[in-house]
């Protein structure tokens, strides 16, 4: 092999062995600080549109409580954080799938170190109940005390727990 070859080989292995660790780095940055940015956007977004909401939803609690509130007796219409870092934290439910999870992309952003990236999610079926499927997570995602292996229907006031987060479906 001429020493030309060489140097050219080794000059190749030192780039990939750069590329590796630079690669490396990106991802345990990401891990580490990329889901706090997203999740003060988030929060911010939830919270304004948690304030806006609550009038709303005390003004149809209180138009159901008058008359012919029956249908709607049963239905959720917000998902609660009651523990965790995101406590007080409402989401309003409008017929679309929400994500739990570490990754930046989810609905709820869960700054945990028990929940993986893409935990769990909750979606509503045909018949207009809601309901929670563990993603393949590491730890598990719990209703009530009990490890969740199947999509599971959500009752109402029912506590999710993901690590040190739970979330409630309420009215």
């Amino acid at each position: 092999m001429s020493e030309l070859t060489l140097t050219v080989m080794r000059l190749g292995f030192l780039a990939v062995l750069w590329l590796f660790v630079i690669v490396a780095v990106q991802v345990i940055r990401s891990d580490l600080f990329g889901t706090r940015v997203t999740q003060r956007a988030g929060r911010r977004g939830a919270d304004q549109s948690g304030r806006q909401q609550q009038p709303q939803q005390q003004r149809q609690q209180a138009a159901g409580g008058r008359g012919g509130g029956r249908q709607r007796r049963g239905a959720p219409t917000k998902l609660v954080v009651s523990e965790g870092t995101l406590t007080g934290t409402t989401v309003a439910l409008q017929g679309q799938t929400i994500s739990l999870g570490r990754a930046h992309d989810s609905t709820i952003v869960l700054d945990d170190d028990y929940a993986s990236s893409r935990h769990a999610r909750i979606y509503p079926d045909r018949d207009g109940q809601w309901i929670v499927e563990d993603l393949g997570s590491t730890n598990g995602t719990y209703l009530e005390r009990t490890r969740l292996t199947t999509p599971t229907p959500i009752p109402l006031g029912a506590p999710i727990r993901i690590g040190k987060t739970v979330i409630e479906l309420r009215k």
